[in-house]
């Protein structure tokens, strides 16, 4: 930022932040536990958090648009009449967002008739006048015509990241013009589709720069349109009018009725009871204590805080008894043989009861059990405690494993494969029907958050003690619950299996009302031992081969390296994207039409470089550099310091309750994104072997299984016959698109439809189609139009499934999975167009999960009931992976086929292809 000794004053336009802030999130929303989307509140506070912290302003304010008519409705009557509508989740954040900024102590300021930037325009060249220096916080480019040696853009970075200060150097640079006020003059002459300003047809942004920076100004340009040629004369001719009134509508007024009161403009102290009310309602914990908006006592782990209303904000609730642990609750330690008799004894004739563990970490296979907890009554619940030694705990352990077999009881928990995983290290085998309210919250709203925390405040109202209360924040200085008081420990542990127990009771009707219980008892729940046994199994590693092949990657990335050095010319840091934005584009001139972004750097994103992939050698080199540079880092290198020390296998995690179409994701490493389509990746997948000689690997794979099921769902004959005769599907959609015979389809063709094949599940956009096959976008447009031509219940399908959605705000899989869509009547095209894709997709990738998830739990069961020493491993979306028994391979061939093309009759042919080798790579 330019050295100013001056007063610095700050004007941020509300709304351009708020769309900003909101946008920012649309893909990955935030909601608090009562389900309002927080996205734009946070996003906006964030903001207004960093500018404190960063500039510590003592004047500051806030503009906001006024929903009345402004004078440029008065003067065109269509100005803005093109602009999407408020999503309606941003409209109900606006209320918020204005008691968060009173509630900062900063001046909200607004004019009816004026626009929020006609409004900071007039405060900043005042302000200018009273020797102030004013920064307009936006990232609106029309604010650059008002920069001046005292008025700039603060611009907010992107991802928190760094602002931008612009002052007229750079608004010239950026424009390509000597004076700021030009800026109106380009504005006018291309016009400004979101603002429905019309400008000149034909001219854009480059255009319009080139004109105005040869002429000066619009009045110039129109004097000497006799030096213009063709069209472009011709089309300026026609619309003088309509360009001079283009620049006088996007031309920011600095005379607006406002008055500039420097006392008014100033910056007060927060009022911090107000904003911790709005960030207990929003949940804003972070930003609680980040601004230290209350010196909270250390709470006794008994005691948990009632959470306020479901008023639109939690009325103040003070700190006395009346409201803290105001729940009654007997909480016991159990410590000698006797106590665990009476309590097994009791626990033995419960038809359900709730259990926990605390153990020393979250690595299933090392972690050891400090306590268990136990409820079985609402507001009562058990702690037993384990001694550190291994031998001393597991003979305790040993006393309640005949309970934890007894399939006559219903075992209750959150995350309770967590819990049945560590049991699994003692020895103790869970048995019965298993309840886990983690996944029970997961079905009846998928999109939220399905934490022990967030349930409680949720479905309890409840504010349960957090683990960081106890052992601190992640990181190395992080204690162990050993190292909690035992007093501590005993009220922390059973408030998790008391508060567990309670939540089955509130969730449990719900299962019924959103029709998801069948899909809770016969899928999920079934499916936890399975992942048990997987997850406990693990996979061998050929760590010797993967760091051999480490030494190959590193001699190919530096070959690589050296050869981008030799075609740019000049030696360079290759993995710098700052320094190899100007090889690429001002020096080799590969695209003469680059811009720089926000940090002033040239993007040399993946995106960017596969669209100029075919103009320049260097360019597929810099992306088989960082391809192989990613592979050695993430995998390579990686996966061989993630073998367990105790068993030499690697043991993925599969969560079930973080993708809302019902995928399981893998983490702890993620199994699931090693690449597999080019050969660098497809080495490493050769580095996943049988456990032992004894063993062979063998892998199962669904084909093409999303079409199968977009066939099925939509009853499209073609298909359905396409797949059920074993027939080419991409070749065939090829043949009718192109009107060719399928005999006289070529490999670019095929390699066409197949991507609209797979591109159509997903609502690929014709602009979407052209980037992914490097093809011009009409010619995108007419192969999906000519595929809904020759498919027409394809279309019809996912037309029906929107319009579903918009009567029941959701869709469902085969098997009763939901997928909510808020947003699918919302009035913005932007977040209803990702609801209806959503809409389409959500049906056949969820089913596809349904389907592989129950042939594994039928696999399993299969296993379990002949004793076969084979193993299930992996679970890669449409894969399943076996470390096989060699004397069992005929078996397992035969048993897994025929459990996975036979787990649901969808009346289109299930296919799978499977193969055993003594690698993964070979046996895909």
């Amino acid at each position: 930022m330019p050295e100013n000794k001056q007063q610095k004053l700050f004007l941020l336009d509300a709304f351009a932040l708020i769309y900003r802030s909101y946008f920012a999130f649309i893909r990955n929303p935030r909601f608090n536990s009562k389900g309002v989307n927080t996205s734009a509140m946070l996003g906006v506070t964030n903001t207004l958090v960093q500018l404190i912290e960063k500039e510590n302003p003592e004047y500051l304010a806030v503009v906001f648009d006024v929903s009345a008519p402004t004078f440029r409705h008065e003067m065109f009557s269509e100005y803005k009449a093109n602009r999407e509508e408020m999503p309606e989740d941003l409209r109900k954040s606006i209320p918020y967002i204005r008691k968060i900024i009173e509630a900062f102590n900063i001046p909200i300021i607004e004019k009816a008739g004026y626009e929020a930037d006609d409004v900071i325009g007039t405060l900043a060249k005042k302000a200018e006048k009273e020797g102030f220096t004013t920064y307009m916080m936006t990232p609106d480019k029309d604010y650059a015509q008002l920069v001046s040696d005292k008025v700039f853009m603060y611009k907010p970075g992107k991802g928190g990241g760094d602002v931008e200060v612009w002052g007229l150097p750079e608004v010239q640079e950026n424009f390509g013009i000597e004076t700021a006020d030009q800026v109106i003059d380009i504005l006018g002459l291309m016009g400004d589709s979101a603002d429905n300003i019309p400008g000149c047809p034909g001219v854009g942004p480059k255009t319009a720069q080139k004109l105005i920076a040869q002429y000066g100004s619009i009045e110039a340009l129109y004097k000497n349109t006799n030096d213009l040629k063709g069209k472009q004369k011709e089309r300026l001719e026609e619309n003088e009018e309509q360009v001079k009134l283009s620049k006088v509508l996007a031309t920011i007024i600095t005379d607006a009725p406002v008055d500039f009161d420097k006392k008014q403009l100033m910056r007060d102290e927060i009022k911090k009871e107000d904003l911790k009310k709005l960030f207990d309602e929003l949940e804003f914990k972070t930003l609680i204590s980040r601004l230290k908006l209350v010196d909270a006592p250390e709470l006794s782990a008994t005691q948990g805080t009632l959470f306020g209303s479901s008023e639109e904000v939690a009325p103040e609730i003070p700190a006395t008894k009346e409201n803290i642990s105001s729940v009654p609750h007997q909480y016991y330690l159990i410590e000698n043989e006797l106590q665990r008799a009476s309590l097994r004894a009791e626990l033995s004739v419960q038809k359900e009861f709730c259990f926990d563990t605390e153990t020393t970490g979250l690595d299933t296979q090392l972690a050891e059990i400090v306590c268990m907890s136990f409820a079985f009554r609402p507001h009562e619940a058990y702690c037993v405690t384990l001694p550190p030694n291994r031998d001393e705990a597991q003979q305790i352990m040993n006393e309640f494993k005949a309970l934890f077999a007894d399939t006559n009881i219903t075992k209750i928990g959150q995350n309770i494969k967590f819990d049945i995983l560590i049991l699994n290290n003692y020895g103790i085998e869970v048995k019965g029907k298993l309840y886990d309210t983690m996944l029970a919250h997961y079905l009846v709203q998928p999109d939220m958050k399905h934490n022990l925390d967030q349930l409680c405040l949720q479905y309890l109202n409840y504010e349960k003690v957090p683990t960081e209360q106890l052992i601190g924040k992640k990181g190395k200085n992080q204690l162990t619950m050993r190292s909690v008081a035992t007093e501590k420990l005993r009220d922390y542990a059973c408030e998790d299996a008391d508060l567990t127990l309670q939540l089955k009771n509130a969730l449990d009707p719900e299962l019924d009302k959103t029709n998801v219980r069948e899909l809770f008892e016969t899928l999920e729940m079934p499916l936890i031992p399975v992942l048990v046994k997987m997850e406990s199994t693990g996979v061998t590693l050929n760590s010797e081969e993967l760091n051999k092949y480490a030494v190959v990657l590193r001699e190919q990335i530096i070959d690589l390296e050296k050869a981008i050095i030799e075609l740019a010319g000049e030696t360079f840091n290759v993995s710098s994207p700052k320094q190899l934005g100007p090889i690429l584009f001002e020096k080799l001139k590969i695209d003469t039409n680059a811009k720089k972004t926000k940090t002033k750097q040239y993007s040399t994103s993946e995106d960017v470089l596969i669209r100029l992939v075919d103009k320049h050698p260097i360019v597929q080199k810099i992306l088989d550099f960082r391809g192989l540079k990613k592979l050695l880092s993430t995998y390579v290198e990686a996966l061989p310091q993630l073998v367990n020390p105790k068993t030499g296998k690697i043991h993925t995690s599969y969560n079930q309750a973080i993708a809302a179409t019902g995928r399981l994701s893998s983490v702890n490493p993620n199994l699931q994104n090693i690449p597999i389509r080019d050969a660098a990746g497809r080495e490493i997948r050769k580095a996943f072997i049988p456990s032992d000689d004894e063993h062979t690997f063998f892998s199962a794979d669904y084909s093409q299984i999303e079409l199968r099921i977009m066939a099925a769902l939509s009853g499209d004959e073609e298909m359905q016959r396409a797949f059920n005769e074993g027939k080419d599907i991409h070749a065939i959609t090829a043949s009718k698109i192109y009107q060719v015979e399928e005999e006289k389809v070529d490999a670019d063709m095929r390699r066409k439809a197949k991507t609209a094949n797979f591109g159509i599940i997903y609502g690929i956009s014709a602009f979407g189609l052209s980037q992914r096959l490097n093809i011009p976008r009409t010619e995108a447009k007419q192969l999906i139009d000519g595929y809904f031509e020759n498919f027409p219940k394809i279309k019809a399908f996912m037309d029906k499934q929107i319009k579903l959605a918009r009567e029941n705000g959701y869709v469902e899989t085969i098997k009763g999975r939901r997928r909510y869509l808020n947003d699918i009547n919302s009035a913005n095209a932007v977040v209803r167009g990702m609801a209806e894709r959503n809409a389409v997709n959500a049906p056949i990738q969820g089913s596809a999960a349904d389907i592989i998830k129950i042939a594994m739990i039928n696999i399993h069961k299969n296993m379990e009931e002949q004793q076969l020493k084979s193993r299930m491993i992996l679970q890669v979306h449409d894969e399943l992976n076996f470390d096989v028994y060699k004397p069992e391979l005929d078996t397992m061939k035969k048993m897994v086929k025929e459990e996975m093309e036979n787990a649901v009759n969808i009346g289109v042919q299930l296919t799978v292809e499977s193969n055993a080798a003594d690698n993964w790579l070979d046996a895909h």
